[in-house]
């Protein structure tokens, strides 16, 4: 799905017409009719006070991704800032060649195994860590 299909879904979702969208938003409706009828998609300066009208976040507006995982279209990602924890984990984890990063996950798999059988994590823990099971695929981060 496109940039402005989605604009389009949200608006027939919050039953606003193009016309309170470029009322709301500043954009000439001229504009908001070109990318409907040519499958267009919004320059980036408009990216921000379109997001505001529709109450959705840029994640989701570009890629149906949504962090809060309210509007995404299914897909299962994670959206992690770089500059935490995790996103240096990720970033150290895509420089490592594919037979280090297997390494890698066989480590946490197994301290996982431990953690279960000492029983440190809660019950819930454990039920979403079976349900997602350790041996799925696996997808580049």
């Amino acid at each position: 799905m496109t940039i402005s299909e989605r604009i389009f879904e949200r608006l027939t979702m919050m039953h606003m017409t193009q016309k309170e969208f470029s009322e709301k938003t500043g954009i000439q409706q001229s504009t908001i009719s070109e990318w409907k009828k040519n499958k267009t998609n919004p320059s980036s300066d408009k990216i921000m006070s379109i997001c505001k009208v529709l109450g959705v976040t840029p994640d989701w507006l570009l890629s149906g991704v949504d962090p809060a995982g309210s509007r995404a279209d299914g897909f299962e990602y994670y959206t992690v800032k770089k500059d935490t924890d995790l996103g240096r984990l990720i970033a150290y984890y895509n420089k490592l060649n594919p037979g280090k990063r297997e390494r890698i996950i066989g480590y946490i798999e197994g301290f996982m195994s431990i953690e279960k059988s000492t029983g440190f994590f809660t019950d819930d823990f454990m039920e979403d860590y079976e349900s997602t099971g350790p041996n799925e695929k696996r997808e580049e981060l």
